[in-house]
């Protein structure tokens, strides 16, 4: 078919995170539970923790927010967040995992 290399399939990376909120700084980085941690220091009051988690991690896998999205969890401090970037975005989690924290 005309025109079918240049097509391009991104597959989102799921990641598990455990939202932080009152933070005195944010930052990205550790595990609890198997979950990567994200300390935000917004309150967790109509979702502007979850808003700024997603941010945080934005910035810390080098990608635009819009390209970090809930998936489930708006209510919970465990979340599931999809990332639409570069296939190593999956080795970058593991890296901040197990790095411990990183300023966001």
């Amino acid at each position: 078919m005309p025109g079918r290399e240049d097509c391009h399939v991104v597959v989102p990376t799921r990641v598990v995170v455990r939202v932080r909120p009152g933070a005195s700084r944010t930052h990205v980085g550790g595990e609890h539970a198997g979950a990567l941690v994200i300390a935000v220091t917004e309150p967790a009051v109509q979702g502007r923790a979850t808003e700024a988690a997603l941010r945080a991690l934005a910035d810390a896998l080098g990608v635009r927010p819009r390209h970090v999205r809930l998936v489930s969890g708006a209510t919970s401090r465990t979340k599931v967040v999809e990332v639409y970037g570069p296939d190593d975005v999956g080795a970058d989690v593991i890296r901040l995992r197990s790095a411990g924290r990183i300023e966001a």
